[in-house]
């Protein structure tokens, strides 16, 4: 005869066991036993509170904390032993506390339920997961900085529609990927604030009856504020939703990154060259030299995609405060942290060992990108601007007519086109000119791109992140 379950945290008003295979629907051990560390945290800070409101002794509080130091060092040396029953990390732990210390175990429990422990075990790991995703974004960014220094003498072209449109600096490209990365940066800290609300102390759904101080818990986890509304917290998980969404915006910016990289190693390109330790070959053709690195990044991109919208279909469906399908964020938000966090440090790695091909970079610049800088010619004769556009698309299509560059047209064959034509045309033929004329901020004159490297030096002193 089916009597009482007794190893389920909610099993008291039950007479028969789960069905073996909703258990195995139901339990959610193999993914977020990842939290241990997180759940044991929780569960000392809220043992300290109990016993500040005189629900347990010092002496049961000590017997906790002692018993979850055990615990802890079992999940790291991976002596922790899971059980069948344990549905997921809450319950192994608080099962594997009930085996060391027996009935002061049960007391740990009051007026706390996995809804708000679960939400505050989650917030916790992503809190620490956010400041690794920061550590590595600023050495990514440092990276950019770097290597634009290295390399700010190297010129290229600029493409728009990807045609050649106007000659660049090299370093105006890639510090183009630095300011991105800056707003990722800034975005994740953003996130970051709106992770650090406490949820613990609200309870199932009407919060806690004891007389829990919730600011002494947000102090002792290293929350900045308490949520405000026990219905909200234990249903909230927009904090997860807008991680998935920032990480799918910051790794489409990656995966842009890498779309440049993977074009410009092509041999009709030929402007970088993949060290081999971030290259991969073919199993059939030996000359090939794949820049699988960058492929990776931008094919992940999509899975990440995937996660956020996939999560966000989950909680649109869900009524008010907490449902099941919650469960569902770990799995997204592991991924997706582990993934990122990859790309970002693969990223940094291929960039900082890259090869700019310097002279491809110069033989891909041709006479007609400096037709805008012909237009500006004209537009210091006095001519307007849209005559002078209009008036060098003549010449272009002259010498297109003629089958020769832009630069082989004599002053005779412009005038034809404009009397204003002078010898002086002759000095707008010059790459680095071009490119120095743009001295305004945010141009990609040496001076402008110097200037870009400083300010975000500048800014980056502002923040310190640990690995």
């Amino acid at each position: 005869m089916a009597g009482v379950i007794p190893q389920k945290l909610w099993g008291g008003r039950f007479t028969e066991d789960i069905d073996p295979d909703f258990h195995n629907l139901n339990a959610s051990i193999h993914i977020d036993k990842r939290l241990y560390a997180e759940d044991i945290q929780g569960s000392i800070a809220y043992a300290r509170v109990l016993c500040k409101a005189k629900l347990i002794s010092q002496e049961e509080m000590q017997t906790i904390k002692t018993a979850f130091k055990q615990v802890q060092g079992e999940w790291e040396n991976n002596k922790f032993i899971i059980n069948h029953e344990d549905e997921d990390v809450h319950s192994a732990n608080e099962r594997r506390l009930s085996e060391l210390i027996g009935d002061i175990a049960k007391k740990l429990h009051t007026g706390r339920s996995r809804n708000d422990q679960t939400v505050t075990d989650t917030k916790l790991w992503l809190r620490k997961s956010i400041d690794k995703l920061l550590f590595r974004l600023k050495k990514f960014i440092e990276v950019l900085i770097a290597r634009a220094e290295e390399d700010i003498d190297v010129l290229m072209p600029g493409y728009t529609h990807m045609q050649r449109a106007q000659p660049i600096r090299w370093s105006q490209w890639l510090l183009s990927y630095a300011w991105y990365a800056k707003q990722d940066l800034e975005r994740l800290l953003e996130v970051r604030k709106r992770v650090n609300i406490l949820p613990l102390g609200s309870g199932a759904i009407a919060g806690n009856p004891f007389a829990i101080d919730r600011q002494f818990l947000a102090m002792e986890l290293g929350f900045d504020e308490i949520t405000e509304n026990s219905m909200h917290t234990v249903g909230d998980r927009d904090f997860a939703a807008e991680f998935l969404f920032w990480s799918s915006l910051s790794s489409m910016h990656l995966s842009r990154f890498c779309e440049d990289l993977i074009i410009y190693s092509t041999q009709e390109f030929n402007f970088v060259q993949f060290a081999d330790k971030y290259s991969t070959g073919s199993s059939l053709m030996p000359q090939k030299r794949n820049p699988d690195c960058m492929e990776l990044i931008r094919g992940k991109t999509g899975t990440i995609f995937g996660k956020c919208i996939g999560f966000m279909v989950t909680l649109k469906g869900i009524p008010s405060t907490y449902n099941k399908d919650l469960q569902e964020d770990k799995e997204s938000l592991f991924y997706t942290y582990d993934t990122l966090y990859q790309m970002f440090h693969i990223a940094e790695k291929a960039l900082a060992t890259l090869k700019v091909n310097r002279k491809s970079c110069e033989r891909a610049l041709t006479s007609d990108m400096l037709a805008t800088d012909m237009a500006y010619y004209l537009v210091n004769k006095g001519i307007s601007f849209r005559e002078s556009h209009h008036l060098v698309g003549k010449a272009v299509a002259l010498a297109e007519s003629k089958g020769i560059p832009l630069l082989e047209l004599s002053v005779q064959q412009l005038k034809t086109i404009s009397e204003v034509f002078e010898e002086s045309i002759s000095c707008i033929w010059n790459f680095n000119s071009s490119v120095d004329q743009y001295k305004i901020a945010g141009g990609t004159s040496f001076e402008a791109v110097q200037q870009q490297m400083n300010s975000l030096r500048c800014w980056l002193r502002n923040y310190s992140f640990k690995e």
